[in-house]
């Protein structure tokens, strides 16, 4: 029973480590000049994903691929069918042409690019500055296009981030440090007492990766989601799950292979990594059915999701 107090401890300790990322980071920003809607495109955005890429790291560094592949392309997955069905529970969200013709886009483009660099079984140094360079010429065009609408709506809007805006540059640097660290510690416990558990009952790394810490890493994004919904702000919610799959791809995979080449098992391109490209599919001919993901849509999400754990176990137990 220990090892799994100790995993719900870690995960816990990576979402508050999350928050307390994001809350310094977004007051440093603020106090140094940049608006809230450009600190909501990136260090918002970043610190969603920041338990995905400590953990992804951590995994990676002690030999353990599997639970670090397992991580993000979990991640994905469960972003789509399970993050975007729930939510579209609650609302329905909206699609505008935008939203398939760049952000769909990108992300079923870097999908891609993921799965073809995966195909020799290896992630390399090189292949993973390239994806870091993709990720840092994303947010640099992102930056000069939506940052000029953005300024016009938020400019000087602190407010946006509540009482974030108002702490001291004391406190505000004590909470970045403080959720590195929690991050850090976080990390360490999910992924060693994963592996704990998987060994007890003979279950793959690859598998406790794609379901246990991929579902545990991806509460930010449902959480923001689903808020984001009840809150009638589709767009939010729909950025934060495309967004957040390109992000994971991008940094997370690029920057744990430039610190250690990421080995991949065959079972992740025979399987995980086409129901995650099946998947993105399915929620292109989902959005454009009707041009809104509403509870029918969703409901079809969730299926899919449910099959793909059912597949997932079945075969592997």
């Amino acid at each position: 029973m220990i090892i799994y107090f100790l995993l719900a401890i870690g995960l816990l300790i990576l979402l508050l480590g999350g928050k307390l990322l994001v809350d310094g980071a977004s007051s440093i920003a603020l106090k140094l000049g940049m608006n809230a809607g450009l600190i909501g495109l990136t260090v918002v955005a970043f610190g969603t994903s920041a338990p995905e890429l400590l953990v992804s790291i951590n995994a990676s560094l002690k030999g353990n691929s599997d639970i670090s592949i397992g991580n993000v392309v979990g991640s994905n997955i469960s972003n789509i069918a399970l993050v975007l069905g729930l939510s579209s529970l609650f609302y329905p969200i909206l699609i505008r042409q935008t939203h398939i013709r760049f952000d769909y886009s990108m992300m079923l483009l870097v999908t891609l690019i993921f799965y073809t660099l995966s195909l020799d079984l290896i992630i390399s140094v090189w292949e993973g500055i390239f994806l870091v360079i993709s990720f840092i010429a994303f947010n640099a065009y992102l930056l000069r296009n939506l940052g000029k609408g953005i300024e016009k709506s938020q400019e000087g809007n602190p407010e946006e981030f509540g009482p974030v805006g108002n702490y001291s540059w004391a406190a505000s640097i004590g909470l970045l440090v403080g959720g590195t660290i929690g991050l850090y510690f976080g990390s360490e416990l999910l992924v060693d007492n994963a592996i704990l558990i998987s060994r007890q009952f003979g279950v793959s790394e690859r598998v406790i990766g794609v379901t246990i810490v991929a579902i545990g890493t991806s509460l930010p994004e449902l959480i923001t989601s689903i808020i984001a919904a009840l809150s009638k702000r589709t767009d939010l919610a729909l950025g934060n799950i495309l967004g957040s799959n390109i992000m994971n791809i991008l940094s997370i995979i690029g920057i744990t292979a430039i610190i250690n080449p990421i080995n991949i098992s065959e079972a992740f391109i025979q399987s995980d990594y086409l129901w995650m490209i099946g998947i993105s599919l399915l929620l292109f001919l989902l959005m454009r059915r009707k041009m809104r993901i509403s509870q029918l849509e969703g409901s079809i999400l969730l299926l899919s999701y449910f099959a793909y754990l059912y597949f997932l176990l079945w075969v592997n137990l």
